[in-house]
């Protein structure tokens, strides 16, 4: 390890910033008393226009099925307590999952897997958002009922669930932390006092690669300097993504929790490569 990281270990806890907010996760909490909003707009007839293709009605008629189904399977999460032995909630679909019954046709772990198929997953993305876009529920006029205001707003309000579930699914980091969340009650994105974080943060050895990876970003004269990096540090994030999996299908949730604390510190050397300036300080976040 290079000298100048000895003098820097003393002050590790001050170079790295507590654990950031997640807006994907926090938007997660909310879908928790969404689901009344969001089946308030499937159930609202919606206003016919003599423009409107078939093909849309029939994507519509797709999309509504698969958001009922997806809704009558959430419902209010309990916290319950943290052990490595922990089952998840009996009988619950987590509300993001549901959503995706063809990319996800067996659920979150440990029933299905924990890596997802991305463009699958775009695939059917762009279709819920197509059938639910607030424009369906404009009648192409210059006024609009009461009806069809409602039927507008709470389509924007389902827009904007199906936009928060696939941004948190597409990001194995806040996949991971939302089925923590979900399912077992741990909120690592809003834990900024470390405790639901397992004591990775802790680690050593952990502590000290973080360090010499901001070391090595902060001493870059160049992108190219920063290749080699780039490439260890997408192997550890496979790497991570696998070990979570494994963990979440063996029901070792300690070892999920620990991963998944690993997993955010190597996204957010990725985020400080991606935005490398040259002179620049960087700040690893946790």
């Amino acid at each position: 390890m290079r000298p100048s990281m000895i003098s820097r270990s003393g002050r590790a806890a001050s170079q790295l910033c507590t654990a950031c907010r997640n807006e994907a996760l926090r938007t997660s909490s909310k879908s928790m008393s969404a689901p009344a909003s969001f089946a308030l707009a499937l159930k609202t007839t919606r206003p016919t226009s003599t423009q409107q293709q078939p093909q849309s009605k029939a994507i519509s008629r797709r999309w509504i099925t698969t958001s009922r189904s997806a809704l009558s399977t959430s419902s209010a999460a309990t916290a319950p307590e943290s052990s490595s032995n922990q089952t998840p909630k009996q009988n619950k679909t987590p509300p993001y999952y549901a959503l995706f019954p063809h990319t996800l046709p067996d659920g979150a772990p440990p029933t299905g897997p924990f890596k997802i198929d991305l463009r699958s997953l775009k695939r059917e993305f762009l279709r819920l958002q197509a059938a639910s876009h607030p424009d369906f529920h404009h009648s192409g006029g210059s006024s609009q009922s009461e009806a069809e205001v409602a039927a507008r707003r709470n389509a924007e309000k389902a827009s904007a669930i199906i936009n928060a579930a696939y941004k948190t699914l597409s990001s194995p980091l806040l996949r991971a932390q939302y089925l923590l969340s979900e399912l077992y009650g741990i909120n690592l994105a809003d834990d900024e006092s470390g405790s639901q974080s397992g004591g990775g943060a802790t680690d050593p050895e952990l502590l000290m690669t973080v360090l010499e990876a901001r070391e090595v970003i902060e001493e870059a004269q160049r992108e190219e300097d920063l290749e080699e990096l780039r490439g260890v540090n997408e192997g550890r994030i496979e790497e991570a993504e696998e070990k979570i999996g494994e963990a979440l299908r063996a029901g070792d949730i300690d070892a999920a929790r620990e991963e998944t604390v690993r997993l955010r510190y190597w996204v957010n050397i990725r985020e400080g490569i991606q935005n490398w300036e040259k002179g620049k300080g960087v700040v690893l976040h946790h």
